[in-house]
């Protein structure tokens, strides 16, 4: 096995380790904000959108990397690594998957590119694993592979924090928006094979926090789990709370990761967004 170049998109967190990993690439989702273009994570920060937010004079919209920009990272890779593996947001979320797929078929260097049918640090976590068993001695074909098994263990449950906003940008049809806003419905979302759906309907944050950590602890007592990921928004007030009810009923040897939901993901959900995922093995 040659050397491998990683691959993936600002949707994904990187942990303190990963962001210093001298292999892995990260290419930014656009957010267009008031006829204005930003690249998500290296021109606007999640404080600044969040920020910018409050005075929008329109909704910002995101848009998925170019087949260009993708060609060119490509490109730029290829005197220094042998092949690439490029691990992306759900492409039943964003089109970024496919803009990676028609950019491989314009460079020289091999390139796999695998939907982890997730985002933010689930989708990191993956890539994590297919980093693991190549460093054990698997192919590219095999990490694809791999990461497709591991993509169906995963366990993602959302509460949405702002339904005006998940409406304004398309993702929340006018009907459901408004029946949501008059019976002040909290929506338990669910990400279920790469795609968002509604699991639970309640009337209160609370019991959607109650019933999200209701389904943690039932798979805990059926499955071994070794991470917990707690997502947020910008407000990160939520998490210490979460944390602490999980360890009323969880294991010591379960890790309990915090981890920001970014820009991207922050157009679509609010910045009161908030969480969680765990791999059942």
């Amino acid at each position: 096995m040659g050397k491998i170049a990683w691959v993936t998109d600002s949707t994904g967190f990187l942990d303190e380790e990963l962001s210093h990993h001298e292999d892995i690439y990260v290419i930014p989702m656009t957010i267009f904000f008031d006829e204005e273009e930003y690249l998500d994570g290296v021109t606007i920060t999640p404080a600044q959108f969040f920020e910018r937010l409050k005075t929008a004079k329109t909704t910002p919209k995101t848009s998925q990397p170019s087949i260009g920009s993708f060609v060119e990272l490509y490109n730029s890779l290829e005197d220094q690594y042998d092949e690439i593996i490029s691990v992306h947001i759900s492409e039943k979320l964003s089109g970024t998957v496919s803009s990676a797929r028609q950019a491989a078929e314009l460079v020289n260097i091999p390139v796999t590119v695998i939907d982890s049918k997730i985002l933010t640090y689930p989708m990191t976590k993956l890539l994590k694993e297919g980093m693991k068993l190549i460093r054990d001695g698997g192919t590219s074909k095999e990490v694809e592979n791999h990461i497709g098994v591991l993509a169906g263990n995963l366990e993602t449950y959302v509460i949405i924090g702002s339904l005006e906003q998940l409406h304004r940008s398309g993702r929340m049809n006018t009907a459901q928006y408004f029946l949501g806003s008059m019976l002040q419905i909290k929506p338990v979302i669910q990400i279920l094979d790469g795609a968002l759906s509604v699991k639970e309907k309640v009337r209160s944050e609370n019991k959607a926090t109650s019933k999200i950590l209701g389904y943690l602890k039932e798979a805990i007592a059926k499955n071994q789990i070794e991470e917990v990921h707690i997502l947020y928004g910008l407000d990160d007030s939520k998490t210490k709370d979460w944390e602490q009810q999980i360890r009323e009923f969880a294991p010591d040897t379960i890790q309990i990761k915090v981890c920001p939901l970014g820009v991207a993901i922050g157009v679509h959900a609010g910045e009161n967004t908030i969480g969680i995922s765990w791999m059942n093995k």
